[in-house]
């Protein structure tokens, strides 16, 4: 969607007196993904001998299409959100359950250190007895 307000960038031929007249229709018709170059092309060039009625049902559709996208991208960027927020929670408690897991390691070579001390001292008393 690189520029889609020039008619060159998407080779369109806007000619100046309709470019003035049907400005923001031109570019719903540009911006709109539901045509291909010769589509817009078409309804470009159709557009100075259209009825009022004509132009105006065109944008309304234009507009209503241009709404709905727009409703499900954004409903797509809440979804999307939702699934970071999900992964996000998942891997804190990945990192939580790593970290617990290596302060049990950690506690359980402290107790057996420990343990082997409190042996060694046994030993040195019984035999220093």
């Amino acid at each position: 969607m690189a520029d889609q307000q020039s008619p060159q960038a998407s080779g369109l031929q806007v000619p100046p007196d309709v470019a003035a007249k049907f400005g923001s229709l031109i570019a719903l018709i540009k911006q709109s993904e539901s045509m291909n170059d010769e589509e817009r092309q078409y309804w470009i060039s159709i557009l100075p001998i259209m009825t009022p009625e004509q132009v105006k049902n065109l944008q309304e559709i234009l507009e209503n299409e241009r709404n709905q996208l727009q409703a499900i991208d954004a409903k797509y960027a809440k979804e999307m959100g939702k699934l970071e927020s999900k992964e996000a929670l998942r891997a804190e408690e990945d990192n939580r359950r790593k970290k617990r897991e290596t302060r049990a390691t950690a506690e359980q070579a402290h107790k057996e250190q420990e343990e082997q001390s409190a042996e060694d001292i046994l030993k040195k008393i019984e035999g220093a007895a």
